[in-house]
């Protein structure tokens, strides 16, 4: 095991994204056991801090810790692994923070327990998923190395079909987003291929593309709520569950 980490982590200068990576997970199981036994008022357990009247939320004290990470890893000499390492655990720590109360900062009200809520805890998902793709070196779109993609004299088809790809790849991204699809976006960066489809089928009934194109097309609006009713909220009824499971129950 000390010989892989040391040729699949250490040498790979991936350390530092490793650290981010355990910290932000340590922290943000840390934090739910926290919240978890406030709500269900264990005696013995700390409660939540209060400046006078203040209720301060976590978030805070996430972002103080993202801010000294973050200036730690610019401060930090570029060979110097162990510090960089250290103050990408710092900020993983604050990261995890700030994301489990990403709901609270985006409707700027306590929403912690309501359905809203959730939305916390799929930012946290994202963040997991996209960091452990990116520590087992997966690369965005297939780049392993931006030297891979430099101008090759006399060859100015390879340099503008790379601009071609590029453009199309953002473009199908972009619509995937607009018609709702987050995930389908996400994955869309390790696998372009499902952007094609994510970027041509029906757009989610309460997307921005739907409410751009299918307000004057009630039939395609009506055929986008119906394929909604029979794929995509079984899976949200499932997804809600786990995240029940992990991070406690919502308020629904």
């Amino acid at each position: 095991m000390s010989a892989w980490f040391s040729a699949q982590v250490v040498q790979t200068g991936r350390l530092p994204l490793f650290c981010f990576f355990v910290a932000f997970v340590v922290g943000f199981t840390g934090i739910r056991v926290s919240v978890r036994l406030i709500r269900a008022g264990v005696r013995w357990w700390p409660g939540n801090v209060v400046a006078g009247a203040v209720h301060v939320h976590h978030m805070v004290f996430g972002v103080v810790l993202m801010a000294g990470g973050g200036l730690a890893e610019l401060a930090a000499p570029v060979h110097s692994l162990g510090w960089r390492a250290g103050a990408a655990a710092v900020f993983g720590l604050g990261t995890a923070l700030v994301l489990d109360e990403f709901a609270l900062i985006l409707h700027l009200r306590d929403v912690y327990w309501s359905n809203e809520g959730r939305l916390s805890v799929d930012a946290v998902f994202v963040a997991v998923g996209v960091t452990a793709l990116l520590l087992i070196g997966v690369s965005p779109v297939g780049v392993k190395d931006v030297a891979d993609y430099r101008p090759i004299p006399g060859s100015p088809a390879a340099v503008a079909t790379l601009v071609v790809v590029v453009i199309a790849w953002f473009a199908l991204a972009g619509i995937t987003l607009l018609k709702g699809k987050i995930w389908t976006a996400l994955l869309g960066i390790v696998l372009p291929f499902v952007l094609i489809p994510g970027a041509i089928r029906l757009a989610r009934p309460d997307s921005p593309w739907a409410r751009w194109r299918y307000q004057r097309r009630p039939a395609r609006l009506a055929q986008a709520q119906r394929r909604e009713e029979r794929l995509r909220e079984p899976v949200i009824r499932a997804k809600n569950r786990i995240q029940d499971l992990i991070a406690g129950l919502q308020d629904d």
